[in-house]
């Protein structure tokens, strides 16, 4: 029961990205991740009006949280709206309300942290300080069974 990777994503755009495993040999890009995530977001929310929740794979679960945020200075807020989007790449036994839970408070960090002119306009780095907040809420949730009996001993 682990996180394997966490990260927060705005639209297509990949804003913070957190491993904890490799869930595989070869890197996926994030902004790539990131548009894959958008476009199911989007079609969830347009086929069916409900947001992304989990998603079931093989050997791992994909939990995401996401809130609804107007850009900045836009005049009408329903016309201008992106998704921000906290997702966790979890092992397939992982407790999927626990992880929600937990991206939902990530968020909530996040939106108190940075206003909205910051997350639409700056830079990937900038967000960089963000990522020990994530560590902290995620606990042990990052580590896999072994690695926490290992830190035990």
């Amino acid at each position: 029961m682990a996180i394997l990777e966490c990260g927060i994503n705005l639209g297509a755009r990949n804003l913070i990205e957190r491993q904890y495993y490799s869930s595989s040999d070869e890197i996926l890009d994030p902004n790539l991740r990131a548009g894959f995530l958008s476009a199911l977001e989007s079609f969830t929310t347009e086929v069916f009006g409900d947001d992304i929740n989990v998603v079931s794979l093989a050997s791992y679960k994909l939990v995401c949280y996401c809130e609804m945020i107007s850009l900045p200075y836009s005049g009408r807020e329903d016309d201008n709206k992106e998704p921000l989007l906290n997702y966790a790449i979890v092992e397939k036994e992982t407790e999927t309300q626990v992880v929600k839970e937990h991206l939902r408070e990530i968020t909530s960090h996040f939106l108190n942290r940075y206003s909205f002119n910051d997350i639409f306009s700056k830079k990937k780095k900038y967000f960089r300080k963000f990522e020990s907040r994530i560590d902290d809420v995620l606990g042990d949730l990052k580590l896999k069974t072994e690695d926490r009996f290992r830190s035990i001993f």
